[in-house]
Parts: structure tokens; C-alpha cells; sequence
């Protein structure tokens, strides 16, 4: 028989795997305050970065000619450079403050995207804008765990297709989840709980790969870009919330 802890992970499981295959980004944000609920912090973190690998590489697999490589090295680059800041930033004593101005940044930069008619555009890649977005998104990462939002500034930027941006994405959170779990196994948190969890929520996580898949073939460019904006507003909202709290 399943309780009730094994029910409530394979849901969470499901929302989180659909909202990063759909889109390419924001799991970390439904499942881990989620799965903190039901189990520990230390238990939670390593178990959604299992996911995030396997996610990233059955999209890769799946879609390996749709990314970007020279794109996703860019962004990748400046993200292990940026990392070590942000693990400073969550050691400081201003955590809540640094995290209401970003959640404020990102609510009021995609308000303006999602209400704006004319809207920026990089015809081609910009190394200026690869090596500050990879940046960020390394900051964020190392901070929050957030790396998403300044990697969706660029795809938006670059008018790429939904099929590109979820592929190129997961181009660039493959490795990075590879060497965020590294760190996770050699602080010792990759515990045998971490192994059963992961384990069960593959029942779930593989299928709803596919599903995710399915929906981001059907959405037209100007629907996804809002889609995603409105993710990026709902991001801020939780980080307020989180700061103010």
C-alpha cells in the first residue's frame, strides 16, 4: 500500500517534470518548497537535482539537434564563475533584502515584456549578453538555486523557437546539474533516502518527459514567450513572499 508521503511526492514529481519539459526551466521553484514539506531540506535538494539531470538528458537525447551548442557553452562558462558568488551572497546578512530586489527586478522586467508591443531582439549571439546572462544565472544558481530567469532573458532575446529553448536549456543544465550533484556527494548529503525518492518519482518523471514534450510542440512562439514571462512574474511573487516572510 502507498502512503501518503510516497502519493504527495509523486505529484509534486509530476507538476515539476511538466512545467521543465514544457518550458525548459522552473521545476526547482514547484518541487522543492513542496518536497520540504514532507521531507528534509538536505533530503529534498539533492533528490530535485537528480531529476533536473535526468530531465535535462532524456530532452537532450530527444532533441540533441535543436540546441544551440555555441549558445549553451556561452551561457555555461560564466556560470561556474558566477556560482561562488552566489554561495557568498546566501552566507550574507542581507539575504532578504538581496532577494526582495531581485524578486521586484524580475516581477517589473517581465510585466514590461509580457505588456510591451515592441519588444528587443539579438538577430544573432551577443558574447556580451551570453557572458552577463551565464553569469547571473551562476550567481542566482549558487544563491537560490535559481539559474532560469537570466537564461530565459537571452532565449526571449533571441526569438528561439519553444523547441529550441527547451533543448538549449537543457543543453546548458545538464552539466550543471551534473556538477551541483557532485558537490551534494562530496558534502556526503547523497544519502540512501535520496536514492529511494529519486527511484519512485522515476515512475512518474519519464512519462510526463514525453507529456512535456508533447505541449511544447503545440505552442506557438507568441504564446509560449507569455507563458513563459507570466512563469517568470510567478517566480518573483514566490521569492517576495520568501523574502518578506
Amino acid at each position: 500500500m502507498i502512503d501518503a508521503t510516497i502519493l504527495f511526492l509523486l505529484l509534486i514529481v509530476f507538476l515539476a517534470t511538466l512545467v521543465r519539459s514544457t518550458f525548459g526551466f522552473g521545476e526547482g521553484l514547484v518541487a522543492l518548497p513542496m518536497l520540504a514539506l514532507i521531507m528534509p531540506i538536505k533530503i529534498a535538494a539533492p533528490v530535485v537535482v537528480l531529476l533536473s539531470i535526468t530531465i535535462a538528458a532524456v530532452v537532450v537525447a530527444q532533441d540533441w539537434n535543436k540546441i544551440h551548442l555555441s549558445s549553451a557553452s556561452w551561457l555555461l562558462a560564466p556560470t561556474f564563475v558566477g556560482i561562488p558568488l552566489g554561495v557568498v551572497l546566501l552566507a550574507s546578512r542581507h539575504q532578504n533584502f538581496v532577494k526582495a530586489a531581485l524578486a521586484v527586478v524580475i516581477m517589473l522586467f517581465s510585466g514590461y515584456f509580457l505588456i510591451s508591443k515592441n519588444l528587443p531582439e539579438l538577430r544573432r549571439d551577443s558574447r556580451i549578453w551570453l557572458l552577463s546572462c551565464g553569469f547571473f544565472a551562476g550567481v542566482l544558481g549558487g544563491a537560490y538555486g535559481l539559474n532560469g530567469p537570466p537564461l530565459v532573458v537571452y532565449g526571449s532575446l533571441r526569438r528561439w523557437t519553444p523547441q529550441h529553448f527547451r533543448a538549449t536549456l537543457q543543453g546548458y543544465f545538464l552539466p550543471a546539474s551534473i556538477v551541483g550533484m557532485m558537490g551534494y556527494y562530496f558534502a556526503g548529503l547523497w544519502v540512501h533516502a535520496v536514492t529511494r525518492y529519486y527511484l519512485i518519482s522515476l515512475c512518474v518523471a519519464l512519462p510526463t518527459i514525453f507529456l512535456g514534450r508533447f505541449v511544447n510542440r503545440r505552442l506557438s512562439g507568441d504564446a509560449f514567450l507569455k507563458a513563459v514571462y507570466g512563469g517568470l512574474v510567478c517566480v518573483g511573487i514566490i521569492l517576495l513572499a520568501e523574502a518578506l516572510r
